[in-house]
């Protein structure tokens, strides 16, 4: 018997019991099915955090100096004590030019702004069961100086940037985010508009692009910002600042800058009332990619199970194929049939079972990673090439390895036994 015949006796033999192949594939259809949906889906939510993580810029390294002493101030508050590092830690980013592209404070203002009628102190708002928030989340509100917008690819829409002269003349000004100007302007032009900040007035005097667009924006608030001159601290108060973004040249620069500031840091910085800490942003980017590989690997391997119950069944009904039809390889082998070609039959009809139900998976896949992708991500996730085709190859390599026992079984019976039988 060639492979033809086999092929053809394997197909008569599938379509003959149409409906008990379908159960025996179904466990293979599950395992493929979720397979291909969990690897897609981590795929795309891969591609989602870095989309994340190149919106908030890249090539970036977050610099905390942080005191453990604190003392009072005149009104009584508790406020770190020490010096401030801003002046020292800039004077020594721009001495090597060759290695840094921008540096910038990022400390959090706890204000109010008031805009007309609008108060960010009556925003309501929640995140959906989807992930979507609803309502209007009250803006961030940081000093920066002039170099954020370098530091965090941001990129001026309307009127202009922060300056220089901003910082070094107190200037009441502050520039706002896509969602921050929608937020308290709708469709007008915030720009030359004036917001109260606490009571003081900062005049808007840009408006950056949105970094994220389309149904993505809905579950961010990476562009609901607002941000003034770090020196505007003197108008509105605020704790010393701690955390700066340096953003290197490149990738490969990153590190020796990491390293060098590290460095900097540890002869200016008393361990006794203080420390600091240095992080390239690149380390969040590796962790989550970690952490991302463990959860596939579990979810994986849950599916998993159900390819094992499938190739169970695989040859459970192979093993009932072999008894039933136990008086046909009686009469093969008594004619002179060879055992490889027992083997090979069943083999064949074994990979053709796990095939086709491998062929209606990676179909089910594929609509459940375009139904996932659009529900969880707002994005067309389809399956790789090299996923499907591994799909594909594994279910007729399961259909190999759990057929081969009722195969060898099948071509073990001696002729007149079987031709014995009933």
């Amino acid at each position: 018997m060639n492979i033809r015949q086999a092929v053809k006796m394997a197909w008569k033999s599938i379509i003959g019991k149409k409906g008990r192949s379908m159960l025996t594939m179904l466990g293979v259809i599950i395992g493929i099915a979720a397979v291909m949906t969990i690897v897609s889906v981590m795929s795309g939510y891969a591609a989602k955090t870095m989309e994340q993580f190149s919106a908030m810029g890249s090539n970036k390294i977050t610099v905390n100096v942080y005191s453990y002493v604190y003392t009072e101030d005149e009104n009584g508050n508790m406020v770190p004590a020490g010096r401030d590092y801003f002046p020292d830690l800039y004077a020594y980013c721009k001495s090597i030019p060759q290695y840094i592209v921008g540096i910038t404070p990022e400390a959090y203002a706890s204000v109010n702004v008031v805009y007309g009628t609008k108060n960010s102190a009556n925003f309501e708002w929640s995140w959906d069961e989807m992930g979507n928030m609803t309502g209007q989340r009250p803006p961030d509100v940081y000093y920066v100086s002039n170099q954020y917008s370098t530091c965090n690819n941001l990129t001026i829409t309307k009127g202009r940037d922060l300056g220089e002269l901003d910082i070094e003349r107190y200037n009441q000004v502050c520039v706002l985010g896509s969602q921050a100007a929608e937020a308290f302007f709708d469709a007008a032009d915030p720009v030359g508009k004036v917001l109260q900040l606490n009571g003081q007035s900062f005049e808007v005097v840009g408006v950056y692009a949105p970094r994220i667009t389309g149904s993505d924006a809905q579950g961010s608030t990476i562009d609901n910002i607002i941000l003034l001159p770090y020196t505007a601290r003197r108008l509105l108060g605020g704790d010393r600042i701690e955390s700066f973004i340096v953003k290197a040249k490149d990738g490969v620069s990153t590190t020796e800058v990491a390293t060098r500031i590290r460095g900097f840091l540890k002869g200016l910085v008393d361990p006794a009332t203080g420390d600091s800490y240095v992080s390239p942003d690149d380390r969040w980017q590796q962790s989550m990619n970690e952490q991302m590989g463990m959860i596939s690997l579990v979810l994986g391997g849950i599916a998993a199970i159900s390819l094992l119950v499938g190739g169970i069944g695989i040859m459970n009904i192979m093993l009932v194929t072999v008894t039933e039809r136990t008086r046909e390889i009686g009469i093969r082998r008594a004619i002179g049939a060879q055992r490889s070609s027992i083997v090979t039959q069943f083999l064949i009809e074994a990979a053709m079972l796990c095939g086709i139900g491998g062929i209606i998976g990676i179909a089910i896949g594929t609509l459940g990673c375009y139904v996932a992708g659009n529900l969880l991500f707002h994005m067309t996730i389809y399956p790789s090439a090299s996923v499907t085709a591994g799909a594909l190859g594994f279910s007729v390599l399961l259909g190999l390895i759990f057929g081969s026992y009722p195969a060898i079984k099948a071509s073990k019976l001696q002729p007149v036994e079987a031709l014995r039988a009933e």
